[in-house]
């Protein structure tokens, strides 16, 4: 294995390409945890549809969950890369300590709360008299292992960040690997059903734990973990540029929310649990573009962060303009992907004839517009790792706004279903606002950190 790379001089194309393509495949990876768990729970025998929509009533709390590791790990990581360019490791070694003590304090807490409310949180988001005794035997599982989602999560941002997109690989394959090896055992030979999936997802995040753990104590790390002093003021600053991810992800659950609640309501008994389990597979494929390509721009932060701190304005630009073809490449990609094989990916999940014809439809509508997305995703992860927290927070608060604003009004004038069109809708309407803002904004920022152009 490469003992790194050197975000400061390596060539760029090279460099974006080695960190992008491991971070991206291991993002992809990470997606099995909740499609696999689908797509075997969905082939339950006699129960298969109703307890997929149960499990995806779960996953806004899951994916809220999973949002507090990106305040701590996206917050900390352009952090440290600056840290690490202008040559203060201590610096980025105390950022590292505080952030693993962030981490610990939230799972201990979220823990707790979600346990508490987990009962009126599935009622209040989409569940059903038919869908909620799986949905609570899923979810009441699943949060004890939250302590092992977020520091899986968080921590495995800052093997990323000091250029080891390898181990942060690594993290993610192994709780995959286990996750697909063990959920036929617990819900098929074991006859667990939903409760052997949410085991499944527990045990394998504990195994991603332990290897970013263990990974980030590795000799010839940059920034190795350790315990440190506790500094407030660091934290502080963690918190304050991790919100604007923290705010995307966690408005993501909302807007799952939001739907799983109107499709439910304005779908009535029966069509609101079939529209509920098309939407949970819906959901499954857009993962399949919305998340390799979040590992791409979380891949190339480190580098205009580094080179940022390092004031080198050539390398910042290029790294941009690298992100943005990336992204716009693996959309592109997705939609040829989409439009060739959306029925097989559906009979993955239900061989029912009415939720493979409507599956396949809603799933063409809902990424319709996957380019503008990939600009909407480098704008607003690409100005994290400038340090604009609020470009990047506007930029997505207006996209989540729009989404929301779809949510409602289509089914309202229309039909329970048309709540698919909010995506492609909010996405070339947020992409064009938001690419306008950053084209404007970012040369400003790059004379003020880099100086001025000659």
């Amino acid at each position: 294995m490469s003992k790194g790379n050197n975000l400061g001089r390596d060539p760029m194309v090279g460099l974006l390409l080695r960190l992008a393509i491991p971070t991206m495949l291991a993002q992809f990876i990470n997606v099995l945890y909740s499609i696999v768990d689908r797509m075997f729970i969905g082939h339950i025998a006699g129960v298969g549809s109703l307890a997929l929509a149960g499990v995806g009533v779960c996953g806004p709390i899951v994916t809220l969950l999973s949002s507090f590791s990106m305040l701590v790990g996206l917050g900390g990581t352009p952090l440290m890369a600056m840290k690490l360019g202008a040559g203060q490791r201590e610096e980025a070694a105390n950022l590292l300590s505080n952030c693993f003590r962030l981490l610990l304090g939230l799972a201990v807490g979220l823990s707790l709360l979600f346990f508490l409310l987990r009962r009126q949180f599935l009622w209040w988001f989409g569940a059903s008299a038919d869908t909620f005794p799986f949905a609570l035997e899923y979810i009441t599982i699943y949060i004890a292992g939250t302590a092992f989602a977020l520091l899986s999560g968080g921590l495995n941002s800052f093997l990323i960040a000091q250029g080891r997109s390898g181990l942060g690989m690594g993290t993610v394959v192994v709780g995959a690997a286990l996750n697909i090896a063990l959920d036929p055992v617990f819900i098929f030979a074991l006859n667990m059903g939903v409760s052997g999936a949410a085991w499944a997802t527990v045990l394998s995040q504990a195994a991603s734990c332990a290897f970013a753990l263990v990974s980030l104590r590795l000799p010839g790390l940059p920034v190795r973990l350790g315990w440190g002093r506790f500094r407030p003021e660091l934290c502080k600053k963690v918190v304050v540029l991790g919100m604007a991810p923290f705010l995307t992800y966690a408005l993501d659950s909302v807007i799952l929310i939001i739907m799983n609640t109107v499709l439910q309501r304005r779908g009535g008994p029966g069509e609101g649990d079939l529209l509920i389990t098309c939407g949970t597979i819906v959901q499954s494929y857009m993962l399949l573009i919305a998340t390799p390509m979040s590992g791409i721009t979380l891949g190339c932060q480190g580098v205009v962060s580094f080179n940022l701190g390092a004031a080198n304005r050539e390398r910042v630009r290029q790294a941009l303009r690298g992100v943005l073809l990336l992204c716009l490449g693996f959309a592109a990609v997705m939609l040829v992907v989409t439009q060739l094989f959306s029925l097989q990916f559906v009979e993955l999940f239900s061989k029912d004839e009415e939720v493979l014809v409507r599956s396949v439809s809603y799933i063409k509508l809902y990424t319709a517009a996957a380019l503008c997305m990939a600009v909407q995703w480098t704008v607003v992860d690409m100005s994290t790792a400038l340090g604009q927290v609020g470009l990047a927070l506007f930029c997505s608060l207006v996209r989540k706004g729009l989404f929301v604003s779809g949510i409602l009004l289509f089914p309202a004038l229309l039909t329970a279903s048309a709540a698919f069109a909010a995506e492609p809708f909010c996405d070339v309407t947020a992409s064009v606002l938001s690419g306008i803002l950053f084209l404007r904004l970012a040369p400003r920022l790059l004379d003020a950190r880099c100086g001025a152009r000659a």
